[in-house]
């Protein structure tokens, strides 16, 4: 099989933005990363949430979706929407070009050939930021970006994991992480936990008026 498709395995799933929704063929799914990928990349627009990103140690190969797109969209035209979509640019009419010397905050658009019948598949690899990689780490920046504005709009690491579970995305650390997450929010599941948050927000706003 011909055509490009997107290997979703984080946020992409449910939210591939406006973009790429408007040019899905259909997706893929059953599939599984052929990298290994971790909570390991503090989200520059979710307040420091961790997301899912490539890793060289540790981490897992993961559940996957592959957005097949429509014929007519192009490679160039895919890596585009998808950088795009990856830096908050989506709408605007920039374009992505592979930089010769990227650096750890470098959005990079890799590619696949003849990935599970599909031409190319392109992925989105950017350098992993958490250190120490700990699940103690991750609950800590999962908490506190739920407790900042963007946890209000559920852009933060809280419903960033509960869509991985969703998804069926299971990491080395993922059962740590939300067990870390859930003791330190007194919590009996994420969704509570993300509540709490939110209640605790509040009263912190409202506490200053």
């Amino acid at each position: 099989m011909n055509g490009v498709g997107i290997l979703a395995y984080g946020s992409l799933i449910d939210d591939p933005g406006c973009e790429i929704e408007a040019v899905i063929s259909h997706k893929l799914k059953g599939v599984q990363t052929p990298f290994n990928v971790e909570f390991a990349r503090k989200s520059s627009t979710g307040c420091n949430a961790p997301t899912l990103v490539p890793v060289k140690e540790g981490g897992a190969q993961v559940k996957a979706v592959i957005l097949v797109l429509e014929e007519q969209v192009s490679v160039d035209k895919a890596k585009d929407m998808l950088w795009r979509r990856e830096t908050n640019q989506i709408g605007s009419s920039v374009s992505y070009r592979h930089p010769i010397a990227p650096n750890q905050s470098t959005v990079l658009i890799e590619g696949l050939d003849h990935f599970e019948g599909i031409g190319i598949v392109i992925y989105t690899r950017i350098a992993p930021n958490i250190s120490p990689l700990t699940p103690a780490k991750l609950a800590a920046l999962a908490i506190e970006s739920a407790l900042s504005p963007v946890g209000l709009e559920k852009r933060d690491g809280i419903n960033y994991l509960i869509s991985a579970k969703r998804n069926g995305i299971l990491t080395p650390l993922s059962d740590r992480y939300e067990k870390e997450i859930l003791n330190e929010t007194k919590s009996r599941n994420l969704q509570a936990a993300w509540q709490n948050c939110r209640d605790q927000a509040h009263k912190q706003i409202s506490s200053k008026r």
